[in-house]
């Protein structure tokens, strides 16, 4: 009986170990610091951002994962915020004591320090530039995300943004040799004492699908992706998924870029009410939708675009193709000078 009853406690102690250890792809994005790697990951490919799904879905850009066979490309996608007027801040890899590692991203009021990463699509290195929360909706900045207008109407377009002069940085990892040069400004260390919301089960659910494709393997395709990019997570075929691009290849809707060599180059990170759009663009300012969700931050940010937008038509805007960029916050965007644009080379 006492055997019995020590096998009986065993079983139970062993499920609960179990359940405490989550899998190796949703423990990645769900710890704030975790997985170390003494190989850093690869540079971030180029693709288009596919079209929003609708009102309220935030941007998350792709990004570099590691399973037990290496690095994976989890493709960016468009999310459900968890809360109104939260907004995403994407995870980085960044190099310390001789390793790379990831810090993972989160749910929160402000956008905060992502390594000076240039994601891309409103994600420059700083801050988020794609879009800002009003009165409990989201508006979209359509010189920089591609959004149909005809369906979307919360929307308006800040060029302002977009700066053509810097060098493309694809870059994915911060510090370390060739890594971003770029530390958290006082005003982002601020934003990591905020409350925070650790990533929505669909985005853990949409890791785990990335970690069991191989065809998502860096091993496999050499740092571009078959699906870079979808357009609701785990929707990994279908129109609404997108395949990376040759480095040099010209897209419809380029990414713009920022020179994150160093920190003296990242733009200033702001978070006020009068980050409004610029008048110039009344025309297609922003009008309220039923929407309610998603989240916005806007500061600086570029995107070079075959196919310009007018300021003061609606449109569907061409697919942008990564590398955006600033900060913005849980305001209306700021009419700041932004740094260059181009794509991933």
């Amino acid at each position: 009986m006492r055997n019995k009853m020590s096998f009986l406690v065993f079983l139970l102690l062993a499920g609960l170990v179990t359940l405490a250890v989550p899998t190796a792809s949703f423990a990645q994005i769900s710890v704030g610091v975790g997985i170390s790697v003494h190989i850093g990951p690869p540079p971030l490919p180029v693709y288009a951002q596919p079209v929003c799904p609708g009102p309220g879905y935030i941007w998350t850009p792709g990004y570099w994962a590691y399973g037990p066979d290496g690095y994976y490309w989890v493709p960016g996608t468009w999310v459900m915020a968890p809360r109104v007027g939260f907004l995403w801040t994407p995870g980085y890899w960044g190099w310390a004591g001789g390793v790379y590692i990831w810090h993972g991203g989160y749910w929160g009021p402000h956008v905060g320090f992502y390594g000076g990463i240039n994601y891309g699509f409103g994600y420059g290195g700083v801050g988020f530039v794609g879009g800002y929360w009003n009165h409990g909706v989201f508006a979209y900045n359509t010189a920089v995300t591609h959004v149909n207008t005809t369906v979307i109407h919360n929307t308006y377009v800040n060029k302002t943004v977009i700066n053509n002069n810097v060098t493309v940085n694809r870059t994915s990892f911060n510090g370390g040799t060739g890594g971003v040069r770029a530390e958290p400004t006082a005003e982002e260390r601020g934003y990591a004492n905020e409350q925070h919301i650790q990533p929505t089960a669909a985005q853990g659910q949409h890791e785990h699908a990335a970690s069991t494709n191989r065809a998502m393997l860096a091993s496999a395709n050499h740092g571009q992706p078959s699906i870079a990019a979808t357009s609701r997570p785990g929707e990994f075929s279908g129109r609404g998924a997108t395949a990376a691009r040759p480095a040099g290849a010209n897209a419809s809707f380029r990414p713009p870029a920022h020179n994150n060599s160093n920190a003296g180059n990242r733009p200033p990170a702001h978070n006020n009410a009068a980050n409004r759009p610029p008048s110039g663009n009344q025309g297609n300012a922003f009008h309220p939708n039923a929407a309610n969700t998603s989240h916005g931050n806007t500061h600086a940010m570029q995107q070079n675009q075959a196919h310009a937008h007018t300021a003061n038509a609606p449109h569907n805007n061409p697919h942008p193709a990564q590398n955006a960029s600033h900060p913005a916050h849980n305001q209306a965007p700021k009419s700041s000078p932004a740094k260059n644009e181009h794509e991933h080379r």
